[in-house]
């Protein structure tokens, strides 16, 4: 079984745009930062999977923020589309 919904389809300016990735991009970071943490007070040693994500995501951020910043200098807005598939695994 799998759903999928539409997170975010719009056209937005380059400081609409900016706080909806900001946020999103924090968000996803501190989710994995707190999930190392816990592993690290818990079972004394770095979630692997978090400790991989972590300057990936920071890099797409990144890359992405640039993108908002030339969206700005050339007066345009951004179109932003971002869908969720959630389904069952059998792990």
């Amino acid at each position: 079984m799998m759903k999928t919904h539409t997170l975010i389809d719009g056209t937005f300016s380059d400081k609409e745009a900016s706080d909806i990735l900001n946020n999103f991009f924090e968000s996803k970071i501190h989710f994995h930062e707190m999930k190392n943490f816990s592993s690290k007070e818990r079972f004394g040693k770095k979630d692997a999977t978090a400790v991989k994500r972590i300057p990936e995501l920071k890099e797409a951020k990144k890359q992405i923020l640039e993108m908002v910043q030339e969206a700005q200098q050339k007066n345009k807005k951004l179109q932003i589309k971002a869908n969720i598939e959630v389904r069952f695994t059998e792990d």
